[in-house]
């Protein structure tokens, strides 16, 4: 069982990371069309959603490092401080009609964002080896509260200053983060020992070479990046389709329950019947929402499409960060999480990227076939690993990885 202070680490990191995806299914829901409104090439339109993921990407390595050093509550407040000036910035660059003034602000956003995503490592730090990937599901299931808040929010504030449309969604994100700065005043995760802040364990080639290692950052990586592929589009296809702001809005609503709402059970079904498992049937589920998106540019399609991906993208991603947790000793923890957020985010601003692009120039179909060798790379390496026979760490004992 956890202790009391454990349990109130855990439920306050679930209600920041509520807050955080909150804010991250707001903007998800209104980037693209502000890039589209400010961009004078419109294939540029997620460009802003790039610089965001590039600035996540690039932040990954020195918000981790940083972390191992001040702790995770200082380490998340600098974070949310970062990324309160990109809301900032965002205000005034959309008052201004100014695109890369936006991107500048989308890039703070983004490097605020690495901090964020440290939540479900905090989550694992905070429980016992027996409950980490519970605990991870259960922090990312504080994202329930962003399906239904984050595309409410961008509805209700687009509108909030009349100076321009979108302006008053940042204003928004802003008061999300502060909130955010409130409840961490109450966090108890201390800071590692002296001897883990200068210890170093072994080196990070060596780590990479790691079977578990490699099916752990495939399994994040591929399965953010083909969600991300499908999701960035997603509002740009359904304004194409003549569908309303409201339909975009219930849409990703619901793509970010799909995102989250599992979360209160993976952390169960990974130990009932293992990780590897898990993330297969992630990958399943990630070419069923191809399928669908083929099908058709009905309210439907896109809604059960993104749905799908969603849950897609939480089997494959809780998988890949719990399968991870067993890799690094606690000397090596933080360069091992940077070094898998860096690569995951890498990949998904590269999505971020390319998603508008091919969607200008090669349309819905192709966003969404591109998907499918992402998804053979997570089949490949999860087949891969399980030929090797070779034992891991996960949960309460060593098992062999075909018990995975």
């Amino acid at each position: 069982m956890w202790i009391s202070k454990s349990a109130k680490n855990v439920g306050l990191l679930a209600a920041c990371q509520a807050l955080f995806m909150s804010g991250q299914g707001l903007l998800i829901t209104i980037v693209a069309l502000i890039g589209f409104g400010l961009a004078e090439v419109k294939v540029f339109a997620t460009v802003p959603l790039a610089f965001q993921f590039v600035a996540t990407a690039l932040a990954t390595i020195p918000a981790s490092l940083l972390m191992r050093h001040v702790g995770r509550q200082l380490g998340f407040i600098i974070g949310l401080g970062v990324g309160m000036s990109g809301s900032g910035l965002g205000v005034y660059a959309i008052i201004d009609a100014n695109f890369w003034l936006f991107c500048l602000a989308s890039a703070f956003m983004g490097a605020g964002a690495a901090f964020g995503q440290l939540y479900r490592f905090a989550a694992a730090d905070a429980a016992s080896e027996n409950y980490r990937s519970r605990a991870i599901s259960l922090v990312l299931a504080g994202g329930v509260v962003a399906a239904f808040v984050g595309p409410s929010l961008a509805i209700w504030s687009r509108d909030l200053l009349a100076a321009a449309i979108f302006a008053g969604s940042y204003a928004a994100v802003a008061m999300l983060q502060l909130a955010a700065v409130v409840i961490l005043l109450f966090l108890e995760v201390p800071k590692p020992p002296a001897r883990v802040r200068r210890g170093s364990g072994r080196p990070l080639g060596e780590i990479c070479r790691l079977p578990t290692f490699i099916v752990a950052v495939v399994s994040a990586m591929f399965g953010y990046a083909a969600m991300n592929l499908v999701m960035t589009s997603t509002p740009l296809a359904m304004a194409g389709g003549s569908h309303s702001f409201g339909d975009t809005a219930f849409v990703i609503q619901w793509h970010a329950l799909g995102m989250f709402a599992p979360s209160f059970f993976t952390g169960a079904l990974i130990r009932r019947v293992g990780v590897l498992n898990v993330i297969a049937t992630g990958a399943v589920l990630a070419a069923a929402a191809v399928a669908v998106n083929l099908s058709g540019n009905g309210l439907w399609q896109f809604w059960m499409g993104l749905f799908l991906v969603g849950i897609a993208w939480n089997f494959m991603f809780i998988g890949g960060t719990s399968l991870l947790t067993t890799v690094p000793s606690q000397a090596e923890q933080a360069k091992t999480q940077a070094l898998n957020d860096f690569m995951v985010f890498g990949m998904v601003a590269v999505s971020a990227l390319s998603s508008g692009a091919v969607y200008s120039a090669l349309g819905w179909s192709m966003v969404n076939l591109l998907v499918v060798p992402l998804i053979l790379a997570v089949l490949a390496s999860n087949l891969w690993i399980r030929t090797k026979g070779q034992a891991v760490r996960t949960g309460p004992s060593h098992l062999r990885i075909g018990e995975l």
